[in-house]
C-alpha cells in the first residue's frame, strides 16, 4: 500500500511517499493525492523540526529503491553528520568505488534531505550537482542552513 502527502518547506513544496510503513521518496512538487498516515505525519514533523534548526538527524523507517551499490552510498550519506560535508572521492574510497559512481548514486537518491546527498561535494570545494528543487541554489540553501560555508557566487532560493 502506498500513500503520499505534499507539504510546504523553505525549499519548495515536497511530496512524501510511504509504502509498507517506510518512506520511499521525497520529491519536489505536488502529488495528485493527499493521504495522511501516522508515518507521513511523523516525516512532516521531522522535516519541520529540521527546517527550524531543531533536528540534526532523521530517525525514520526508510526503504529507498536502488541497486545494492546505490543503497551502500545512501547509508554512507546518512552517516555524514549535520553541518559537515564529504567529497565524492572520499565516499568512493570508503566504498572501494569511483567518485563518478558515487555521484551517480547521489543523483538517484529518492529521499533527498532525509538521506542527505546535499552533504556530498566535489573535492575541489565546488558543490557538484543536485537534482532536487532548483538544483545548485537548493543545495546551497540546505548547506547554509546547516552552517556549512558555501561560495557566495551561488544564489539562494
Amino acid at each position: 500500500m502506498s500513500a503520499s502527502v505534499t507539504v510546504d518547506s523553505p525549499v519548495g513544496r515536497l511530496t512524501l511517499t510511504e509504502r509498507d510503513g517506510a518512506l520511499v521518496s521525497l520529491v519536489w512538487g505536488e502529488s495528485a493525492g493527499s493521504d495522511e498516515t501516522p508515518l507521513l505525519r511523523s516525516v512532516t514533523q521531522h522535516l519541520a523540526a529540521y527546517f527550524e534548526g531543531d533536528l540534526k538527524m532523521f530517525e525514520l523507517p526508510l526503504a529507498p529503491d536502488g541497486t545494492a551499490f546505490q543503497k551502500r552510498v545512501y547509508r554512507a550519506m546518512q552517516a555524514i553528520p549535520f553541518g559537515k560535508t564529504r567529497s565524492y572521492g572520499e565516499l568512493a574510497t570508503d566504498l572501494a568505488s569511483a567518485a563518478r559512481a558515487v555521484g551517480g548514486a547521489c543523483g538517484s537518491n529518492p529521499i533527498p534531505i532525509v538521506i542527505p546527498c546535499h552533504r556530498v561535494v566535489a573535492a575541489s570545494g565546488r558543490l557538484g550537482g543536485f537534482s532536487g528543487g532548483r538544483g545548485g541554489p537548493t543545495k546551497t540553501w540546505l548547506l547554509r542552513h546547516e552552517g556549512v560555508s558555501v561560495a557566495p557566487q551561488l544564489s539562494l532560493l
